[in-house]
């Protein structure tokens, strides 16, 4: 058996669990760019891992905005382990 080529991606399917105001801005941002939720995460873990800004000063006014339309209150992203109900 070979081993994939470094450059070619080897994608699993996952179940994640998020706060949902956090999806619904982060598809919002999808549709806004053309981009599947998937490139996004891929995106930005790539950008963390690299120590990159992931989003533009545009990009980040949209997403202020995309909060506030969603209710996504900008405190919440603060906590270093979100509480989960059972």
């Amino acid at each position: 058996m070979t081993k994939p080529s470094p450059r070619t991606p080897d994608r699993v399917q996952t179940g994640v669990r998020m706060d949902k105001r956090m999806v619904k801005v982060l598809k919002a941002l999808t549709e806004l760019h053309d981009l599947s939720l998937g490139q996004l995460l891929e995106d930005l873990v790539r950008g963390a891992f690299t120590g990159r800004q992931p989003f533009s000063d545009t990009a980040q006014a949209q997403i202020a905005e995309l909060m506030a339309i969603y209710g996504l209150d900008p405190a919440a992203l603060d906590t270093s382990s979100a509480a989960e109900a059972s």
